[in-house]
């Protein structure tokens, strides 16, 4: 039987303060300024591709995706 619509909201939002608390107490300054992500600033242009940042976060989250489908 899955979950009712109600707990899994309520647990998206706890997850969602929980993570907002660590990216607001810089716990993840280090994120997005990884070897690999492209930083180019000029005078007038400023251009960032968080390459190596964006492929952690990817591998990240499929494997907590697996764990969870897995259980």
């Amino acid at each position: 039987m899955p979950p009712s619509p109600g707990r899994v909201l309520v647990l998206l939002g706890v997850a969602l303060v929980v993570l907002g608390t660590i990216v607001w107490s810089g716990a993840l300054r280090w994120l997005g300024r990884l070897p690999g992500d492209i930083r180019i600033e000029r005078d007038t242009v400023h251009v960032y591709i968080p390459l190596v940042s964006m492929l952690l976060c990817s591998v990240l989250l499929s494997a907590i995706l697996y764990i969870i489908r897995r259980f």
